[in-house]
């Protein structure tokens, strides 16, 4: 396809030339395309205040050479201006980036554009917990990938318990009965996950009790998970 429309997020700039800059951006229906924005980096470029960070963009591209497109126009659909007001916010919508750019091929599905635009839009949203948010995003790039942990029954068959204690295999990606307390996640535990992993967005996680602290066990399980299934 010589030239087209799309929507998309920069995940990557990189400078090129005197004013140029070479843009990846994650799309819908293109997965990721490389773009040249020729002269944005010149005063008063035309273009310029249309490839933000953090924001939705509509674009029009044309094939350039080898794998890199040309980008003849460009229009903000939505900017999550919140974001870059907060030094926390912002560090962790590039780290989202980060993330999804080093876990993504080219041809890829529209379920890692879509949770972009969820976690962009949460972090613009002040209400919702940052680490919650990095949290589900996380989560999800686990469960597009196909490696969801199994949260249903133990690694003997065995369905998990309301009362269980229980550590976490990464090679079958199950968890360990163990004695009570003695194991480093319990129901509650097990439930946080569960909610995450099926929820479209990480405001659901704030309605939990004890939402943050949940989180903070969760995390490192759910980061080690990642490291070991999916390129980070």
């Amino acid at each position: 396809m010589r030239q087209f429309k799309t929507r998309g997020v920069v995940l990557t700039r990189t400078d090129f030339g005197e004013a140029d800059r070479i843009l990846t951006f994650i799309t819908p229906d293109h997965g990721k395309i490389r773009v040249m924005a020729k002269g944005v980096r010149k005063a008063n470029a035309k273009l310029a205040g249309a490839i933000e960070l953090f924001s939705i963009i509509n674009i029009s591209v044309v094939a350039g050479r080898g794998d890199i497109y040309s980008l003849t126009s460009a229009r903000l659909e939505k900017h999550y201006d919140g974001i870059v007001k907060d030094l926390g916010r912002t560090n962790c919508a590039y780290e989202l980036l980060r993330l999804l750019n080093k876990a993504t091929e080219e041809k890829t599905e529209e379920a890692y554009f879509t949770i972009l635009e969820v976690a962009l839009a949460a972090l613009n949203d002040l209400k919702v917990d940052t680490p919650l948010t990095a949290l589900w995003f996380r989560m999800k790039l686990l469960k597009i990938a196909g490696h969801s942990p199994n949260l249903y029954s133990d690694v003997n068959g065995a369905k998990l318990k309301e009362s269980g204690s229980y550590d976490f295999q990464h090679e079958r990606m199950h968890f360990v009965p163990k004695l009570v307390k003695e194991g480093a996640y319990n129901t509650d535990h097990i439930k946080f996950l569960r909610l995450g992993f099926a929820a479209q967005g990480p405001k659901v996680l704030q309605r939990v009790q004890d939402a943050q602290t949940l989180a903070q066990t969760a995390n490192p399980l759910v980061q080690s998970m990642l490291e070991s299934y999916v390129r980070m």
